[in-house]
């Protein structure tokens, strides 16, 4: 469910994220030519990042690694930042690519390379190939199921209290009720801290040791998704003090007053921890990045809570229609009918914030048909329609709960009747009425046993009367309120009166002197066998008090129904949230062939390439003009970058970002530093690309706060 149940959550950007760490520094810079071998190489990220044993790596102009030790973070202030790893002694001359990758405080990973020279620049070929990457192994596989239960724990804790809360605020008092809700916080909190000792192994690519290595876990701690998690724990610990007064004193108020105070007060603090609760999902990953953050946050945050309570209420209501030990304690229609129009309105949520959030990952209506992303979605959309139609079928029978048509008290005293008369025609059954009559202490428990079996059985009172003093007058209390329930017209469960005499034992001068041990005994087990037939007896008139209800049984398939289908709704949407989005599938997949970089021979060598934008905003549409030359790898390039509106005039705009990658050797991208000279005009000098190939080249184009996009193309660099 998890992470990937709520793959709505995340919205995504066809753009890069501007929010991960972004590498501003490096020494040696980026293209320079130094003269002496430095001793280490130097990253300054952004904000703080996550380092792995491979997440620096020098290569010399053969291919071979020249970094010793373990990269680490650099001393002083803001350190996080920072990534260092030295370098052997006696470096040659030639061109060195620094190969690096990390892990963001928004928890994605984030890569590139540049290069630097020893001496003078010369040709390098390196392979790049077989880099581990973080996320994956035993720990990878232990934290997404930590995420899974994360989510789990969060719907059943708020799904449930809201529930019990709401619609069916005497249900708190049950065992089964509560027990629902306590597994919810128990299954958060213990998610919570096995993905904090995970964290660590997660992000570095190393082996479960690490997860209680006190040194990486404080390192963890200073991240983003680290300091959430831990937030996660403050917050769980209000939501145990809530589910205390929940399940103590507000469920045990009898004052409607003083109710309806404690309401408000648990209403408005089980609210705010509910959102903080959220929110530590909605503030550390793909919502608290990238561009309109501001609105992906909160809507984040509608969607975990319109989940939480539809599905864990779904379970609630499930385990209140369903469990055998709620048959004697039935839930009441106008509980299910409010869950049913909050149920409603959490689907409705869930439904709208979802439109909105498959538009931003889509992006086309051919990336449903045409990419995976596409196909699981159009899947995930049909689960929906399937889980809405049966949601309207449950809707449809709790409108008629409690409108069937109870059976005549005629019909329910007969088979009562014919029990009572049994047991007084048997001697077994005259001792145990007897009994009830005489150690029930009370008019009513007498008559029902004198009623039924005093003619018969009077012989058996000495011997009846010790087995109430152990216990028989539970069973005489049985038998009598079996014989009185033939009686009386309304056909009444056998239980009456004599339900008093139960727990009262009476020990009379009959008692301690009518009969021998072994009578006693033999008393002793009739009133056993008794009790067991008497509890049967309930359970069987309990279960057909609700089995009476044909809307109600329907109701609890519906439910069942509903349930199914939400546990397959949620595995395709954890497959889903793993998935690359359909917005960037189709661009890849649109790529028009790599220009070629071949030009006449003694002439310069020089690559053109032109890319049309469309931001979607006003004056958003126009045209990027890129030149590369001499467009070859190991060399300095120099880059010209023209900009045009839609009618070919010069333009600028607010930011404009030019990068290159090479996914066949998991290179990049790498950043090109734009000068503005001109209207509409910019440049790059001393741009170096270390292999040759087939590189992707991308073009970020922002013309206002809100609109940006990001195309991309294909071009060839040579050797």
């Amino acid at each position: 469910m998890a992470a990937g149940a709520l793959v709505g959550l995340l919205l995504g950007t066809a753009a890069p994220a501007s929010a991960h760490a972004a590498l501003l520094h490096t020494d040696p810079g980026d293209g320079s030519v130094v003269k002496a071998a430095p001793q280490r190489v130097l990253l300054t990220f952004s904000e703080g990042v996550l380092l792995s044993g491979d997440s620096l790596r020098v290569l010399d102009p053969h291919g071979a690694n020249v970094a010793v030790g373990t990269p680490g973070h650099a001393q002083g202030r803001d350190s996080g930042a920072t990534a260092t790893v030295s370098l052997k002694p006696g470096l040659g001359n030639g061109t060195y690519t620094v190969a690096w990758r990390a892990i963001s405080q928004d928890s994605h990973p984030v890569a590139g390379a540049f290069t630097f020279s020893v001496g003078a620049p010369s040709r390098t070929s390196v392979d790049l190939s077989g880099v581990a990457s973080a996320g994956g192994g035993a720990a990878g596989t232990l934290y997404g199921i930590g995420r899974f239960g994360a989510y789990l724990g969060f719907a059943l804790l708020v799904g449930a209290s809201v529930f019990l809360s709401v619609c069916w605020p005497r249900g708190a008092l049950l065992r089964p009720m509560q027990r629902i809700a306590a597994t919810g916080w128990v299954t958060l909190v213990v998610s919570t801290i096995a993905l904090l000792l995970l964290r660590g192994p997660y992000v570095n690519g190393k082996g479960l040791g690490q997860a209680l290595d006190l040194g990486v876990m404080r390192d963890q701690l200073e991240t983003r998704p680290g300091a959430a998690l831990l937030s996660r724990l403050l917050l769980l610990a209000a939501a145990a003090v809530f589910l205390a007064v929940l399940f103590g004193s507000y469920a045990k108020r009898e004052d409607p007053e003083e109710r309806a105070d404690l309401a408000w007060g648990l209403g408005i603090g089980g609210a705010v921890v509910a959102v903080g609760i959220s929110a530590t999902w909605a503030m550390a990953e793909h919502a608290s990045v990238g561009i309109q953050h501001q609105v992906a946050m909160p809507v984040d945050v509608v969607h975990l809570l319109s989940m939480a309570v539809w599905l864990g209420g779904l379970v609630t209501l499930l385990t209140a229609l369903w469990a055998p030990s709620m048959a004697a304690r039935p839930i009441e229609p106008f509980a299910v009918r409010r869950f049913s129009l909050l149920g409603l309105t959490a689907i409705t949520l869930l439904v709208g914030t979802g439109i909105y959030q498959a538009w931003r990952q889509m992006g086309s209506w051919a990336a449903f048909t045409d990419t995976h992303y596409g196909h699981l979605l159009l899947i995930k959309i049909g689960l929906v329609c399937t889980l809405v139609a049966v949601a309207w079928f449950s809707r449809r029978w709790t409108a008629r709960l409690g409108q069937a048509v109870v059976p005549s008290q005629g019909a329910t005293a007969e088979k009562p009747g014919r029990v009572a008369a049994s047991a007084a025609g048997s001697p077994k059954g005259a001792a145990a009425g007897s009994a009830a009559g005489t150690a029930g202490g009370t008019p009513k428990g007498t008559g029902a046993g004198s009623s039924a079996a005093a003619t018969t059985a009077s012989g058996t009172a000495s011997t009846a009367v010790p087995a109430a003093g152990s216990g028989g007058g539970t069973a005489g209390g049985a038998a009598g309120g079996a014989a009185a329930s033939a009686a009386p017209a309304g056909g009444a469960p056998a239980a009456t009166g004599d339900g008093k005499a139960h727990g009262t034992p009476t020990a009379t001068g009959d008692g301690k002197t009518g009969g021998t041990a072994g009578g006693t005994a033999e008393n002793a087990a009739r009133a056993a066998q008794l009790r067991r037939q008497q509890a049967a007896r309930s359970a069987a008139r309990a279960r057909k008090v609700l089995t009476a209800d044909p809307a109600r049984g329907a109701l609890r398939r519906t439910v069942l129904a509903e349930a199914a289908v939400a546990v397959v709704l949620l595995a395709v949407t954890t497959i889903l949230s793993g998935s690359q989005p359909g917005r960037a599938a189709e661009e890849q997949k649109g790529l028009a062939p790599a220009p070629s970089a071949s030009s006449a021979s003694g002439a310069p060598r020089q690559l053109s390439v032109t890319v049309p934008y469309d931001t979607g905003g006003a004056g958003g549409k126009g045209v990027a003009g890129i030149t590369l030359a001499p467009a070859q790898a190991g060399t300095p390039n120099v880059v010209h970058l023209l900009l045009t509106d839609d009618s070919g005039a010069p333009v600028d705009v607010p930011e404009l970002k030019l990068a290159f990658t090479l996914p066949a050797q998991h290179l990049g991208p790498i950043p090109v530093i734009l000068d503005h000279i001109g209207k509409g005009h910019w440049t790059a000098s001393a741009v170096q690309l270390p292999l040759a190939g087939s590189w992707q080249m991308s073009v970020t184009v922002r013309t206002s706060d809100f609109d940006e996009v990001t195309e991309t193309k294909n071009v060839e660099i040579a050797q």
